[in-house]
């Protein structure tokens, strides 16, 4: 089920990836040119409505990653990322990318704890932190061992996403 949408949002995702393993950054020309090229498709294919359609499907898809990026879970470029691509997509279908997003996400992360020690005392020492009432210059002290840790490009978790939506549509 090869449509424009489609495509667009394939070729998206496929240069959204590649400047993101280089650079761990996703440019807004990408997908800035990327979302008013959703909104013009969108008012040819289906008018007003198409437009309307495709702004909705870009809410979607900027809200919920845009409360995760404020909680300094994920990049900018990533939520302005699935506005665009929910432009093209709609509402639900970027919705399910997100959540398969979400969880290879999750599954790189538990992948990460387990082969990476320096991400793992992060992790610990923010449980830790958690759950120990301490004094300012002890928190500091946990905070400062956790230094170290590491960070991975979220697209190595979206195109993995956006492929198992893809396959659970057809």
């Amino acid at each position: 089920m090869l449509t424009i949408p489609f495509a667009a949002a394939a070729m998206l995702l496929i240069t959204a990836l590649l400047t993101d393993l280089r650079s761990m950054l996703i440019p807004n020309r990408l997908t800035v040119t990327f979302f008013a090229a959703g909104c013009l498709y969108q008012t040819i294919a289906g008018g007003w409505s198409g437009l309307w359609v495709g702004l909705i499907g870009a809410v979607a898809g900027f809200v919920p990653l845009f409360i995760l990026h404020l909680a300094r879970g994920i990049g900018a470029g990533d939520v302005k990322l699935f506005a665009a691509l929910g432009m093209w997509v709609g509402t639900s279908m970027v919705l399910q990318m997100m959540m398969y997003a979400v969880l290879y996400a999750g599954l790189i992360g538990v992948l990460l704890v387990l082969f990476n020690r320096p991400f793992s005392r992060r992790m610990l020492s923010g449980l830790l932190l958690l759950v120990h009432r301490s004094t300012e210059p002890r928190r500091k002290e946990l905070g400062g061992w956790a230094a170290g840790g590491t960070t991975f490009p979220f697209m190595l978790a979206v195109v993995p996403g956006a492929l198992t939506a893809w396959l659970m549509l057809t």
